[in-house]
Formats: structure tokens, C-alpha cells, sequence
């Protein structure tokens, strides 16, 4: 498949892209829930000292979220919407 057919496939509008961002996010949020979870505990009652006290869980969310959360997963998001759409119109 070509550079040019690819990108024509994947094309959505701006506002289907931002649904499709913010819906990627949230099932980020929510696959990465447990990581969330000991970040907070790590965090809670501490102000300046989270930033190195808590570093290996902040590494960790941010790894998963990063999993989750990436041009390939919105990518392949914007493929299924786009069969899903040419589904839906024949």
C-alpha cells in the first residue's frame, strides 16, 4: 500500500481526530489505573519531595500512559473509525 492511499485511509476530520484523542486518553487513564493508584499514594502528604521520592512511580505511569497514548494507537484508532464509517454507508 502506498504512502499516499495510506494517509487518505487514515484522513479524518479535526473534530472525529479530537474525539478520537480524547477517547484514547481516557482508555489510557484507565488501563494505567493501577500506576495512577501508587503514584497517589506515594504522593500523598508530601509537597516538594513527590518530585524524587516518587520518581520511579511517576517513570511508571508515564511509560504506560505513553503506551496507550501514541501515534500508532491513534492511528490504528482512525483506521477502525474509517471501516466503521465505510460500513456504515454501504
Amino acid at each position: 500500500m502506498g504512502y499516499i492511499q495510506e494517509a487518505r485511509e487514515n484522513h479524518v476530520k479535526k473534530k472525529v481526530e479530537e474525539a478520537l484523542r480524547s477517547k484514547m486518553k481516557q482508555k489510557a487513564l484507565k488501563e494505567c489505573d493501577h500506576y495512577a493508584l501508587k503514584y497517589a499514594e506515594c504522593a500523598t502528604g508530601r509537597t516538594i519531595s513527590v518530585v524524587w521520592q516518587c520518581r520511579q512511580q511517576a517513570k511508571e505511569l508515564n511509560n504506560c500512559l505513553h503506551q496507550h497514548t501514541n501515534d500508532a494507537v491513534l492511528e490504528k484508532m482512525k483506521r477502525e473509525y474509517t471501516l466503521q464509517q465505510d460500513a456504515k454507508g454501504s
